[in-house]
């Protein structure tokens, strides 16, 4: 094959093969009872073939840079231009739901709550969490995990 041929990206669509091997030119294709094929073409239609590819590939990339491929939606055309809103609706739920899990983490003990504030909401890891309190890491495990188990059962 000739070296300075780059391997190409292909459209599903192309059925065929350019190849060049001692100056001599080749086209590569599957038949009807998918059978390889390979025929020597001349230099010209070699080039012609050579051209339509590249110009397929530019075509491939122009569909994939400029057109839009997923279905647009209001929402998401919003989120797009950086100046997404949340609905009135979304706002509200957010809040509600928000001042529930505040009112069911007051109701956890002091311990628990403690833990589950720093491991939520300070990003803290498990083991941070012990050495501050000086306590032991499967503790603080099953403190928070105890803790999450009562949030959950609060806010069925």
């Amino acid at each position: 094959m000739d070296a300075r041929r780059p391997k190409r990206r292909r459209d599903k669509d192309n059925p065929y093969t350019l190849n060049c091997w001692d100056g001599r030119y080749y086209i590569t294709f599957k038949d009807g009872q998918s059978v390889d094929q390979c025929i020597e073409i001349s230099e010209e239609l070699f080039q012609v073939f050579d051209r339509f590819e590249l110009d397929d590939i530019r075509q491939m990339h122009v569909v994939e840079r400029h057109m839009e491929h997923s279905v647009v939606y209001e929402k998401t055309l919003y989120k797009r231009s950086g100046r997404y809103e949340e609905s009135t609706e979304d706002k509200v739920i957010w809040n509600i739901t928000v001042r529930e899990l505040h009112s069911a983490i007051s109701l956890l003990p002091e311990v628990e709550k403690r833990r589950l504030v720093f491991k939520y909401f300070a990003g803290m890891t498990y083991k941070k969490i012990a050495e501050i309190e000086q306590t032991s890491l499967s503790s603080v495990v099953r403190s928070i995990s105890a803790a999450k188990k009562k949030i959950k059962k609060i806010l069925e």
